[in-house]
């Protein structure tokens, strides 16, 4: 329960970022520049508190003995997260992003045989959680409702440019969240995986930010402003409590699916932030009764999260 608590929480600094891409590319900024700048603004935070707990010299050590999956996985886990987002922002709203992104609670759900687990008789294959595979369909049946009463007016264009990038985005966040898991095999505390993921994603930030520059020239001051506020919101803050969550639940693919469920209640931020940042009106009577779906498969998700911690104590 604690941890599908974190997870809220996290979901809530994760949708400053759509909320806040999507003011961005209303006023004209790039969106190479807004997937670039987030991720250097992380850097000297991250940095301040990795180092503050003395946890630099063993980051280190663990990114040296295999630097090639850390490029890897840092790249999949976060530009291939991250520079979809932002480019989708330009297409489409931040309710369909978002909502599309909401994706990820089944691509999660989905990724599970692709990884293993060590018991006394050697690793073995992890099995998708129907039940949880169950209990987030239902949080997209919501997510879906939620979509319909807007995406009647909405160009092919947008729908294509607005959602295909995300759907990307939506396995390649987990995917790359889990086999850095996996890598680190709780070596390391959340703030130095993401430090580090940080680090090792520079090189395609880097030559990102140059692209941006020679194609349009130097950020607005409004959009390094409001970078600096997505990085330390959803970079640093909502990156590292949803890593802590998903790290306490690593082992068990229905906890996992679970908290990373979570981040279906990012739509509903985003909705309010959008209405009161944006002047957008109320959601239509339909999207509504989308919210209330998404929140019974939340309640649904915790109820079968606290049956399993249940299942373990008595074992």
């Amino acid at each position: 329960m604690k941890e599908i608590l974190l997870g809220i929480i996290a979901a809530l600094f994760f949708a400053v970022t759509f909320v806040l891409n999507h003011m961005m590319e209303l006023d004209g900024g790039s969106w190479l520049w807004s997937s670039s700048l987030r991720y250097f603004f992380m850097i000297p935070f991250l940095l301040i508190i990795v180092a503050a707990r003395h946890g630099l010299p063993s980051m280190t050590k663990e990114i040296k003995a295999n630097p090639s999956a850390w490029l890897l996985w840092s790249f999949v886990g976060f530009v291939l997260f991250y520079a979809p987002l932002t480019f989708a922002a330009a297409y489409g709203p931040g309710w369909l992003v978002s909502g599309t992104w909401q994706f990820t609670i089944i691509a999660g759900v989905l990724l599970a045989p692709f990884f293993f687990i060590h018991t006394p008789s050697g690793l073995k294959r992890q099995k998708i959680p129907f039940k949880s595979l169950l209990i987030s369909s239902v949080i997209l049946i919501g997510i879906i409702l939620i979509q319909i009463p807007s995406a009647a007016s909405v160009s092919k264009k947008v729908l294509l440019f607005g959602i295909l990038p995300v759907l990307i985005a939506s396995f390649a966040y987990p995917l790359g969240n889990r086999k850095m898991m996996q890598i680190c095999n709780g070596k390391m505390d959340s703030f130095q995986r993401v430090l580090g993921m940080t680090i090792m994603s520079m090189p395609a930030w880097i030559i990102m930010a140059i692209y941006a520059y020679v194609t349009v020239g130097l950020p607005s001051s409004s959009q390094v402003f409001q970078s600096l506020i997505v990085g330390v919101s959803s970079g640093v803050i909502a990156t590292v409590l949803f890593f802590i969550a998903t790290d306490r639940v690593r082992d068990d693919q229905g906890k996992l699916a679970a908290v990373e469920a979570t981040q279906s209640t990012e739509i509903i931020f985003v909705i309010v932030g959008e209405m009161i940042l944006l002047g957008i009106p109320l959601p239509a009577p339909l999207a509504l009764v989308g919210l209330a779906v998404i929140m019974i498969g939340m309640l649904l998700h915790s109820y079968h999260t606290m049956l399993l911690n249940k299942k373990s104590f008595s074992n």
